[in-house]
């Protein structure tokens, strides 16, 4: 038995400080996360987390251009802290859920904000405006066994040298733990899946020419330009 045409290569992450490569299964992301920028959206501090996801093959790495998306006037940063599943689980509670956890990287989850809005006010999906080529962008995974567990420290992005985003991981509404132990019992995580873990207050929009960082504490930066239109 063959396959019709030859599969696509499965989607990598770098591990820092090895040859190794996590290969990426699925991509899930936790919305409205934190406090103020659940209030900046118009939304309650603290709501059930949901999720939305993006397509693995949607991952790009530290140092890309990434062309300006189409169907859009209004992209957006959001800065976020990615954990990488590297056990599988089902039902798994919080005491546990750390024990699933291969280790973290920084992340920006691109948003298309107006495709997103008409999504919203039909009460459709926001998969066109969050599940785009080259919307998940991840640095380096860092192992737990390197770097420990990341639940505080100051994650901020700037653009273009200037300050967008600040906050504290400890600022999560749903902290790491809770947000694995309410998924896994959504869905089976299994080794290769990331989860974007949501973004603090002060998103806002890139333009062609320009850089965007992504820091967290005891993380290297993670760092992208935003090119022409595709």
């Amino acid at each position: 038995m063959a396959y019709v045409f030859t599969p696509l290569p499965t989607p990598t992450v770098p591990v820092a400080g090895t040859t190794e490569l996590f290969p990426v299964r699925r991509i899930f992301c936790v919305g409205r996360n934190y406090a103020e920028h659940a209030r900046e959206m118009g939304h309650d501090d603290r709501e059930p987390p949901f999720f939305f996801a993006k397509p693995a093959d949607a991952v790009v790495g530290d140092g890309a251009t990434i062309p300006y998306p189409p169907v859009t006037e209004n992209l957006h940063f959001e800065a976020e802290l990615v954990v990488a599943i590297g056990a599988e689980g089902t039902n798994i509670t919080e005491a546990a859920a750390l024990d699933h956890v291969f280790g973290y990287a920084c992340g920006n989850d691109l948003t298309r904000r107006d495709i997103q809005a008409q999504a919203k006010k039909a009460g459709r999906p926001w998969s066109m405006a969050k599940g785009f080529d080259n919307s998940a962008v991840v640095g380096p995974i860092h192992r737990v066994a390197d770097v420990g567990h990341r639940d505080s420290g100051t994650i901020q992005l700037t653009r273009n040298g200037d300050l967008q985003q600040t906050g504290d991981l400890a600022d999560m509404i749903w902290s790491t733990p809770e947000v694995i132990a309410y998924l896994s019992g959504l869905v089976t995580l299994m080794p290769g899946d990331l989860i974007m873990t949501g973004t603090p207050a002060g998103v806002g929009a890139l333009v062609p020419g320009d850089t965007a960082v992504v820091s967290i504490a005891e993380l290297p930066d993670l760092t992208i330009t935003i090119g022409d239109r595709a």
